[in-house]
């Protein structure tokens, strides 16, 4: 297991040395939101040729869930607190976002299955797990909310750009070569089933004896 510390952007070379369960550390811009409208969105905005109204080709998008309140700063906003959600939920649609921008780094927690996987394969992605409930640590990352763009969703919804300084420690859940985590652990419990199904049936029957 190896640390690393990005500084965004990335490059394709800098993912590909990134295995499944190391450590990874982000400073620089990170787009999140937890919308399943929003992704929606991104999709529709890819299949029409509309530009989004920031750059997230080759960067960071995350399902961190953010709370931004209106500030006298230069994006006019305060971000309150960053916490991880479940990416599962939004498994359908991941694989057309991170072909359609060439994502280098996506997370949340929870991981991704396998359509997302080969997808992040091809255009060489990152799934970062970040801590449920690691709301206190997270936050003390962030340096400044850089951008709030589709302000008729509701704050969590919005995509939101903001600036982090060792963002972390998130587990890289699934590498840029197919290496899964999820995958592991889910071959893994299918493989001891059977033992721990027989262990069960033998408590059993002793206890009716």
């Amino acid at each position: 297991m190896n640390t690393h510390r990005l500084t965004l952007p990335v490059s394709e070379a800098d993912i590909s040395a990134i295995r499944a369960g190391d450590i990874v550390y982000l400073s620089g811009d990170i787009v999140v939101t937890i919308g399943l409208p929003t992704h929606q969105r991104m999709i529709d905005y890819a299949e029409q040729g509309k530009p989004l109204p920031i750059d997230i080709r080759g960067g960071a998008f995350l399902h961190l869930s953010s709370y931004n309140r209106e500030s006298n700063t230069p994006s006019g906003y305060e971000a309150l607190y960053m916490n991880p959600t479940t990416s599962t939920r939004y498994d359908a649609l991941m694989p057309s976002l991170i072909r359609a921008y060439g994502l280098r780094i996506v997370g949340g927690k929870g991981g991704l299955g396998e359509e997302s996987v080969a997808a992040m394969r091809e255009t060489g992605c990152i799934y970062l797990s970040f801590l449920g409930g690691g709301c206190t640590l997270l936050a003390r990352a962030i340096q400044e909310v850089v951008s709030v763009h589709w302000e008729d969703y509701i704050s969590q919804f919005r995509l939101v750009t903001l600036r982090v300084k060792d963002l972390g420690p998130a587990t890289v859940g699934i590498d840029a070569h197919g290496n899964s985590l999820y995958r592991q652990l889910r071959d893994d419990a299918k493989r001891r089933l059977p033992t721990i199904l027989d262990e069960l049936n033998r408590d059993r029957e002793r206890a009716l004896r």
